[in-house]
C-alpha cells in the first residue's frame, strides 16, 4: 500500500508531500491542476522512463 509520496522538482512542482489514509484515493482538480503530473510521478517511481524534454 501507498502510504506517502513526496516529489520535488517535477515539471511544476517544486515540492509536495502526501500522506494516504487507508481505503480509496481520489485525485480531482481542474485542468492544468498536475493530476497527470502525480500520476507521472508514480510511473517513474515503478519504472517508467523519464522524457528528457
Amino acid at each position: 500500500m501507498l502510504v506517502q509520496l513526496t516529489i520535488n522538482d517535477l515539471a511544476i512542482i517544486n515540492k509536495l508531500c502526501l500522506d494516504f489514509d487507508c481505503g480509496m484515493t481520489v485525485l480531482t482538480g481542474e485542468t492544468g491542476a498536475g493530476k497527470s503530473i502525480l500520476l507521472d510521478a508514480l510511473g517513474l517511481i515503478l519504472g517508467d522512463r523519464a522524457d528528457t524534454n
